[in-house]
């Protein structure tokens, strides 16, 4: 009978996606290769371009300097940092599969002990504040590789921890990977149960409704949940020291709203009925579930660098793996072990995980500096960065292609391999790199731009923005699920975005009368904040987010003399520093008064002045100090000091240091400044 029910909603919801899709594409605009500018050249130097000036030594230097990190396969790739929790749940999830390595387990915690705060806890990014659940995570890390209670710094971060509230004040992730070793209990983890694979698309909540990394994230979590692991440790790594409350008195209730009618409270009330379905589930249908979450997971390790190829869901996939019964040395269990070993950055000391790594972004900024620096665009390092790319386009339908109508497949994703997921940003950038080089198969270049453009389009949203990898991923309401604590269920139109496909529309040929780009910029009015400024999702923050907008409004040949646009640009000469650079901590995210407020620092300041650039501001003094703070701040190598997370994950959970950012976007701003923009 299960089996029965399971088969018809398949049916209707197979027939229920061509209308889901016909819905959310029904602007799609025709377009066809006559109307793209495949090719473009870039101006000279009108500008300062003495070979002896300052600003000319800085770019050569810094030229030169890029030029040496291109791998030889023709790509960049810097470092992409984030938190310590990532090495934390590196050592945990050897200890689950009983994979220890004593030679890694050892450098793993002399970083843990390394990037440990004044304060005992440890933080999301450089110079922030403790964070609970990631202090948590250290600390269980730490014993679990054998470091006594009694160590200071052990003796530091427990105080710490019951400052903050204990493990009761962790998020739902770190509680869970806490219960596989017995540390927590399952009764105190919001429902997750792993049937939500089989609800239909047309339901107004189903997996598709999550963005991907949340997907990704969710559906290996589901069999975790389902199958609740246990993971013997023995007394070594014991927690109990870490609840305010004796753990034996803990009430594992989630907290109410005092007023019983609030969306809050019809979430808790629905988590408590699916807890008590998840206590006695019906058997056939939880049997259904796994076997498609299974089946789900497995197709999607296909053409990919892991699980979705980030960090957590590559985590949670081996995990879902070992609970299924897969063996080491199942060919699968061992690629998945070997794409999260592929992520570690190993000094002679130390050692950390990257959250995944960034070519696809990075290769196409640096070919953009490099360009604007003055390389010609058939230099045969540009050519094979070129060619290189091309090989990355997107060939197979992914999980986007639910609400998008295009035809034939498209875009680039951020990894070296993750043919599921491509993204908006990277696809703009690369398009934009691909139309100024000069590739021996123009062809092949104009039709890997048809096609992406196309895709591009079909990803626009509803209410005229880009989100980064679906479509229409916006019920917000959904952020109330309790299970949803980590504040990045959905991936809605954000501003940055929206103004990087602008970008690539004006430099492919279309302006403000192009349908996609009026709604663009309709939805970029609305985003405006009242400062003048834009939000930045992707970038630290709203330095990030109003760059990211006026270079998109300059490049679709918006009027740079419209009181929204100088607005901004006089938010951005409001708050350069007096060292004539610009900066914004990540505190931003919590406290907009923060909002253009931080050190100085190269990628930021970068970012103002590109800017800048594209307004009537150009030429003003605001402009000069921050190229002379660029010049005066590099060092002979001819990068810069960035220690500073100027990248954004998920905003308030998760942040990022690209360690590429310190390069190629000064060498951007110093060699646009020097053209005095195209």
């Amino acid at each position: 009978m299960a089996k029965l029910l399971i088969d018809f909603i398949e049916t209707v919801d197979n027939i229920s996606n061509k209308i889901i899709k016909g819905k959310n594409g029904y602007y799609l605009p025709k377009i066809t290769s006559d109307q793209l500018n495949f090719e473009r050249q870039l101006q000279g130097f009108p500008g300062d371009a003495s070979p002896d000036s300052r600003l000319s030594i800085a770019i050569k230097n810094s030229q030169t300097h890029l030029l040496g990190e291109q791998e030889k396969e023709g790509f960049w790739a810097g470092v992409l940092e984030g938190d310590v929790a990532l090495t934390a749940e590196y050592l945990m999830l050897m200890h689950f599969l009983k994979r220890i390595d004593t030679k890694k387990q050892e450098k793993a915690t002399k970083y843990i002990i390394k990037k440990q705060d004044e304060d005992g806890g440890w933080s999301i990014y450089h110079d922030g504040f403790s964070d609970v659940s990631i202090s948590v995570k250290c600390y269980f890390a730490l014993k679990l590789a054998g470091h006594s209670d009694d160590e200071p710094y052990m003796q530091k971060a427990r105080s710490c921890i019951l400052k903050l509230g204990g493990i009761m004040k962790c998020n739902t992730f770190t509680k869970i990977y806490l219960a596989i070793f017995g540390q927590f209990d399952w009764r105190g983890i919001p429902a997750l149960p792993v049937e939500i694979i089989l609800l239909p698309k047309f339901f107004y909540f189903n997996i598709y409704e999550m963005s991907y990394w949340s997907r990704c994230i969710v559906v290996p979590l589901g069999i975790i949940m389902a199958k609740r692991p246990s993971s013997l440790i023995g007394d070594k790594a014991v927690l109990d020291n870490l609840y305010v409350t004796p753990k034996q008195k803990v009430s594992y209730r989630l907290k109410r709203d005092q007023n019983r009618l609030t969306i809050k409270n019809m979430f808790i009330n629905f988590d408590t009925l699916l807890r008590r379905y998840e206590n006695q589930p019906v058997r056939s249908i939880r049997k259904m579930a796994i076997e498609k979450s299974e089946k789900w997971m497995l197709e999607r390790l296909e053409k990919s660098g892991g699980l979705g190829a980030i960090w957590p869901s590559m985590v949670n996939s081996l995990m879902a793996m070992k609970c299924l019964g897969y063996k080491d040395g199942n060919p699968i269990v061992e690629k998945a072990i070997e794409d999260i070993e592929n992520l570690a950055i190993h000094d002679d000391d130390t050692m950390f995980l990257q959250p995944c790594v960034s070519p696809v972004w990075d290769t196409p900024w640096a070919i953009l500096a490099l360009l604007k620096s003055g390389l010609p665009n058939d230099h045969p390092t540009l050519v094979k960065a070129g060619e290189w790319m091309l090989e990355k386009e997107v060939k197979t339908f992914g999980d986007w292609s639910m609400k998008n109508p295009v035809r034939e497949p498209s875009g680039w994703y951020f990894q070296h391999a993750n043919e599921f997921y491509p993204d908006n940003d990277d696809a703009a950038v690369v398009m934009m790199s691909l139309q100024l080089l000069d590739l021996p198969d123009k062809n092949r270049k104009q039709q890997a731009i048809l096609r992406g453009f196309k895709w591009l389009m079909g990803m626009q949203c509803n209410d005229g923005g880009w989100g980064s990898f679906d479509k229409n991923n916006n019920k917000k309401i959904l952020n109330n699920i309790p299970f949803a604590d980590w504040n990045a269920l959905l991936d809605p139109s954000t501003s940055d975005l929206t103004a990087r496909v602008l970008d690539l529309m004006g430099k492919l040929g279309y302006d403000l009368n192009f349908l996609p780009a009026k709604k663009a910029i309709n939805f970029l009015k609305k985003e405006q904040e009242k400062n003048g400024s834009w939000f930045g999702r992707w970038g630290t923050n709203y330095v990030y987010g109003t760059w990211s907008v006026l270079s998109g409004l300059y490049s679709i040949k918006e009027d740079m003399t419209k009181d929204y646009v100088k607005k901004a640009a006089s938010w951005l000469i409001d708050f350069q520093n007096e060292d004539g650079g610009w900066g914004e901590t990540c505190k931003s995210y919590w406290d907009t008064s923060l909002s253009a407020i931080g050190r100085s620092t190269a990628s930021q300041t970068s970012w103002a002045v590109l800017g800048l650039l594209c307004t009537e501001e150009r030429d003003s003094e605001a402009v000069r100090k921050g190229i002379e703070y660029l010049i005066k701040t590099q060092k002979e190598d001819g990068t810069w000091d960035e220690e500073e997370f100027t990248g954004t994950g998920f905003p308030k959970i998760f942040y990022l240091r690209y360690h590429m950012y310190r390069s190629y976007f000064p060498l951007l701003a110093l060699s646009k400044y020097r053209n005095l923009i195209e």
